[in-house]
């Protein structure tokens, strides 16, 4: 990302989805920021913003193919399903348009990221982030089994991404080994969770009925017909079997015979493969794999069973790992975001400029504090960690000041692209290039300038707020009082924050 000197009139193709409106709030001092909103579906052509590299992946209704972006050079992975395969299946396409929404919710270091989407007269192209080490499942061929402080490490992972969606009312409804991705081929890898077509934003206390999964992980309550979210754990307990004996617990010569076996609820612990695993291991398993989803435990219960803390407890972090989580403790202290549009801009930087090396770097440190692995990072234990620095009050004043300048979406906590944007060096987010591709993103119509219309397009075009709302984020930082905002006055505006975060 290196800084070069700007260009004006580079004209933007980013335009607003219908599905931002869930995302900002009605008013300048309550507007949420998240990284959804700058989620877009792309005028034109897939071709005209990506060099289209070797496939990855097929399926019935389409493939998954690498991408190199024209923009940054960074590369991604475009999902693209087959418009005329799923014309006549409203249900399918509904999937389609269901994966984007809550793709767009999501904002966790173990799921993947959506970056933007397209449609064309044949196919829609959904664009993420590219995972370079290849598929879970693979992992454990190779290695056949894995020891249980590689196992807890990938499945704290897991349940941490689980217990995020599970927590904002989504259920994945196909996990499986193939659809974990990790960052590299390493037991110390990033796991990430991927393929949420088949997922569903769910009602507490009301039961889902159609059936979605793959046999081998699939819950004895959705064969059934009625189930809800605890159908992840029974698949995530098939899971950890996996990597624990390296074979599923529920086997057979078709699926009608798997299913069997699956309704009637009984697997082997005692097999000889069993022979030296520990028993908090087991008694996970078994919590997992409970035949009674009412009895079965949670994503949360599951991240504070002993198997887990035990084993992640005893795996002593880097010296990279602990000068991350210092570097960032730092940074938060000294951020500062003056205005709602500044916050805007380092939002959609961190989101949407990060590179792939620096973002090893940020997930390190949010792991670091993230201690109950929920995938926010609380008041609690954000005082945790300043509580050795400077003692049980000031931390707690100090941690005050960091929610309201960090916890861009008020929620009361700091979420993993708000510890990006707070955390970071202010000169590491805020360089020529990024800042000239961010006003590119706002500058929706090209025209070199940036109006209160186009901030509504861009922050919350489906809002009903008033237009003076907008007009009050440009006079803001609008330096001449012409109403809107050039490349100079953006650009202005964000390296104040350079001097103000040193």
């Amino acid at each position: 990302m290196g800084c070069s000197p700007y260009k004006k009139n580079n004209k933007s193709e980013f335009s607003n989805s219908m599905f931002q409106s869930k995302y900002v709030a009605n008013s300048t001092n309550s507007l949420k920021i998240n990284a959804g909103i700058f989620i877009s579906k792309r005028k034109g052509s897939i071709y005209d913003y990506y060099t289209i590299e070797q496939k990855l992946g097929a399926g019935s209704f389409g493939f998954v193919r690498a991408g190199i972006s024209k923009a940054n050079g960074e590369k991604r992975a475009i999902k693209s399903i087959n418009k005329k395969k799923i014309s006549d299946d409203m249900k399918e396409r509904s999937k389609f348009f269901s994966e984007v929404d809550i793709l767009m919710r999501m904002d966790h270091p173990n799921i993947v990221q959506l970056y933007e989407f397209f449609e064309d007269e044949n196919y829609y192209h959904l664009v993420t982030e590219f995972v370079i080490g290849g598929e879970l499942l693979d992992f454990i061929i190779k290695e056949k089994c894995l020891s249980e402080p590689v196992a807890a490490s990938f499945m704290k992972q897991l349940l941490s991404g689980i217990s995020y969606c599970h927590e904002n009312n989504i259920v994945h409804r196909d996990l499986k080994p193939e659809n974990l991705l990790l960052d590299r081929r390493s037991s110390d890898a990033v796991l990430k969770i991927i393929d949420f077509g088949t997922s569903q934003i769910f009602k507490r206390n009301e039961s889902m009925t159609h059936k979605y999964g793959t046999v081998l992980y699939v819950a004895p309550e959705v064969l059934e017909g009625s189930y809800d979210e605890k159908c992840d754990i029974w698949s995530c307990g098939v899971i950890l079997y996996i990597l624990l004996s390296g074979r599923p617990p529920y086997s057979g010569r078709s699926e009608e015979e798997i299913i069997g076996k699956i309704l009637y609820g009984r697997y082997s612990l005692e097999s000889p493969e069993w022979k030296n695993v520990s028993s908090e291991a087991k008694s996970l398993v078994k919590q997992m794999l409970h035949k009674e989803a009412y009895m079965r435990i949670s994503a949360q219960q599951a991240l504070n069973h002993e198997w887990i803390v035990r084993n992640m407890s005893s795996s002593q972090p880097t010296t990279g790992s602990e000068e991350n989580k210092k570097n960032s403790l730092e940074n938060l202290q000294n951020f500062r975001a003056e205005c709602k549009l500044q916050q805007a801009v380092l939002t959609f930087i961190a989101s949407q400029l990060v590179t792939k090396e620096q973002t090893k770097k940020f997930i390190d440190a949010f792991k670091v504090l993230d201690k109950n692995g929920d995938g926010r990072i609380s008041r609690e234990e954000l005082i945790e960690a300043y509580r050795v620095q400077m003692g049980e009050f000031a931390a707690m004043e100090e941690v005050e000041k960091i929610m309201k300048k960090a916890d861009a979406n008020n929620s009361g906590f700091i979420d993993y692209t708000e510890f990006v944007m707070a955390s970071a060096e202010a000169n590491t987010l805020i360089c020529n290039k990024n800042l000239e591709d961010a006003f590119k993103a706002f500058d929706t119509d090209g025209s070199g300038k940036i109006s209160a219309k186009e901030l509504k397009q861009v922050l919350g075009s489906k809002l009903r707020a008033r237009d003076k709302i907008w007009k009050k984020l440009i006079m803001e930082v609008d330096e001449n009082g012409d109403g809107e905002l050039d490349i100079d006055e953006f650009k202005s505006m964000m390296m104040k924050l350079i001097s103000m975060n040193m």
